[in-house]
């Protein structure tokens, strides 16, 4: 679900840009009002498993398609709508700069679809009601499809508005949302398992440090067999290549291209090292962030 450069026009992206970061910093000020200091290494851990499972695209059967775990609820379940926020911004900046993994132009957009929705819709309206109930996996699979659907539809909507799928948006729309429907169903599974298996072990070490372990054997070995189809949205996109219309032009996408060609130093590795590296920064990135959370509640209570 990672817009690209050429699906964005200027503006589009650069509202959402803005958007996206004011939301970090409203998420950030939230956060810090319950952030716990035992909360930093689940948050780095869950994090980088994140990170790790966006990596490993699985086929959807009967399509030429693949799909990947996005994570927002995941994230949300286990962090908290606000520090999950920001964990999806740490895991796509990485992704964009490093990677070239998702246009800069396009990141507003995709944590708005990515992170957003699922943190600040999905999570409060469907898991968060449900979870309270004692239905968490329940909760954990149906918000895990709606937050793909939302962020599909988001998807649609951004990309008819810059103008590259306007011409057959009805098409578009339907492709998304029907692959992104069999994505969701398998990442709300594998959310439920890790949201259950989190409960019951009360979020511990133990549980932070497997966690970390199994996203190092994740980008550093598992990620090597992933699939090689076409992503959702690639996918939707290549089925109604006649009527997709690249937002290449102007000197802002110049620009932008010219600046991600330049950071996106992991993209010519070999991609174990390359993998485990990007995971070090968005873990990194993460720690930081959660590390102000906590440096800042101290000031507070000092006075």
């Amino acid at each position: 679900m990672h817009l690209g450069n050429s699906i964005i026009c200027p503006v589009t992206g650069i509202p959402m840009i803005i958007a996206a970061g004011a939301a970090a910093v409203w998420a950030f000020k939230k956060a810090r009002k319950d952030f716990k200091k035992e909360s930093v290494l689940p948050a780095v851990a869950v994090t980088s498993l994140v990170f790790a499972l966006q990596m490993i695209n699985f086929s959807i059967p009967t399509t030429a398609s693949s799909g990947h775990i996005v994570g927002g609820i995941l994230l949300a379940a286990i962090l908290g709508p606000y520090a999950a926020f920001l964990a999806m911004c740490a895991i796509l900046l990485v992704q964009a700069v490093f990677f070239a993994d998702g246009g800069l132009l396009a990141l507003g957009c995709n944590i708005f679809n990515m992170g957003f929705l699922a943190c600040f819709v999905a999570y409060p309206l469907i898991y968060k009601p449900l979870a309270q109930n004692n239905k968490s996996v329940l909760g954990a699979i149906i918000a895990s499809v709606a937050a793909l659907q939302l962020g599909s539809i988001a998807v649609v909507a951004e990309s008819a508005l810059s103008g590259s799928t306007s011409a057959n948006i009805g098409l578009f729309a339907g492709l998304m949302q029907s692959i992104h429907l069999a994505i969701g169903v398998i990442e709300g599974v594998v959310t439920a398992g890790i949201v259950y298996a989190a409960q019951k072990t009360n979020i511990s070490k133990n549980f932070s440090y497997v966690t970390g372990l199994i996203s190092l054997v994740l980008a550093g070995g598992i990620s090597q067999f992933a699939s090689s189809k076409p992503d959702g949205l690639e996918w939707s996109l290549l089925n109604m290549s006649e009527s997709f219309v690249a937002q290449t032009n102007g000197h802002i996408y110049t620009v932008s291209e010219s600046i991600q060609a330049k950071t996106a130093i992991l993209a010519s590795l070999p991609s174990v090292p390359a993998n485990i590296l990007g995971l070090a920064a968005a873990a990194i990135l993460m720690f930081v962030c959660v590390y102000f959370l906590i440096d800042r509640k101290a000031k507070v209570y000092e006075k």
